[in-house]
């Protein structure tokens, strides 16, 4: 059985997940932010609107958590309940600001993938993706 090395690969993979996830913590740092909230923002852009609920699912997380983060954005200005679809049902979305933030974010997470990617082909990318992706569902077993 072969030991655990700082120059295998699962260390390297480690080793870089842990890096580039502090790279993407420092634009949530600097705005105040923490680790989760751009998942968040990312989630309400795509489904206006959403519930507590919706959002707890998505996240992964529970409600009660899901409120305490929804009124920390709140209070910074960046979610706002509405009334939505044709029922005027209660939901969340982003005000202008968590929208501008939000860019910024989705900025910042494309510039560090190209950092890292930008050297691969299209089906490079493709094979590594799919490779990862496979990691994930192993793992999640």
């Amino acid at each position: 059985m072969a030991k655990p090395s700082a120059d295998s690969s699962l260390y390297l993979l480690i080793e870089a997940g842990q890096l580039a996830h502090k790279a993407l913590l420092v634009p949530l740092v600097e705005r105040g932010l923490e680790a989760g909230d751009d998942a968040m923002l990312f989630i309400l852009s795509t489904r206006r609107g959403a519930t507590e609920d919706q959002l707890a699912i998505e996240l992964g997380i529970p409600r009660a958590a899901v409120e305490a983060r929804l009124a920390r954005l709140t209070e910074r200005d960046l979610v706002t309940r509405r009334a939505v679809g044709p029922e005027l049902e209660p939901g969340i979305g982003l005000t202008e600001r968590g929208e501008r933030i939000r860019d910024i974010l989705a900025e910042n997470w494309a510039e560090l993938e190209n950092a890292l990617f930008g050297e691969l082909k299209k089906k490079q990318r493709a094979r590594l993706g799919a490779a990862l992706q496979r990691f994930v569902d192993l793992l999640k077993i």
